[in-house]
């Protein structure tokens, strides 16, 4: 199968499957005008993200890599009335793109958008838990933002991590790539960590060929 073959699967669920999206679409559209890079999460992995928020029943989302908040918005509107979800996002332009659309999808009440690098912000957040957390910023940090996450979270806290098979290079124990060098070292922190139960999901579509890891903190 090609990409477009992939292209053309996700394109098939997500019309049969999700109601059009007005909101969602504008929010896709202002961060193209705005020039943002085209990484955006696919709508089908929005929509899981959102579907698995409201499994777990989460009141409490924290995001790293808000991006133009296409994701942030996704696991919002799966939050309760009095629920809250905090993204951290690294550049002043992507962040005030986020705002907007936030603002435009009426969730404003509910996503604070925090500017920075997640690492210096990720401090001001130590005395709050969370019940779920997504990770989709820069790879090469991940083992910081997993050591994060743990500091974060609580018994049955879920930990869904973006971006992880890098179209197979992950198994390059030689490669030189911060990125893969990033993913891996994340991975080893997952495996060792006893409170930690997780799995991959490998995945296909709009997005090319890439994946996620699945955690869970145990009780």
């Amino acid at each position: 199968m090609t990409k477009k073959g992939w292209q053309e699967v996700d394109h098939y669920f997500t019309t049969k499957l999700h109601n059009q999206d007005e909101v969602m679409e504008a929010a896709i559209k202002a961060n193209e005008e705005a020039e943002l890079p085209s990484i955006d999460v696919a709508p089908n992995q929005g929509k899981m993200l959102h579907l698995l928020a409201k499994m777990k029943g989460a009141k409490h989302i924290l995001e790293i890599g808000t991006l133009g908040g296409y994701s942030s918005i996704w696991m919002a509107k799966a939050l309760p009335e009095n629920g809250t979800l905090i993204t951290l996002e690294y550049s002043e332009k992507h962040a005030e793109v986020a705002r907007k659309n936030i603002k435009l999808a009426g969730l404003d009440n509910k996503i604070e958008v925090l500017v920075g690098a997640a690492l210096d912000t990720l401090p001001s957040l130590k005395d709050k838990k969370f019940d779920f957390i997504f990770i989709d910023a820069d790879k090469k940090n991940n083992p910081h933002y997993i050591k994060w996450a743990f500091e974060l979270s609580k018994p049955g806290t879920v930990i869904i991590t973006d971006n992880v098979v890098r179209g197979g290079k992950v198994t390059d124990a030689a490669s030189e790539d911060e990125n893969i060098k990033g993913i891996r070292e994340f991975v080893d922190l997952l495996s060792e960590n006893e409170r930690i139960d997780s799995t991959a999901i490998q995945t296909v579509g709009t997005k090319g060929y890439d994946g996620f890891v699945i955690s869970i903190v145990k009780e």
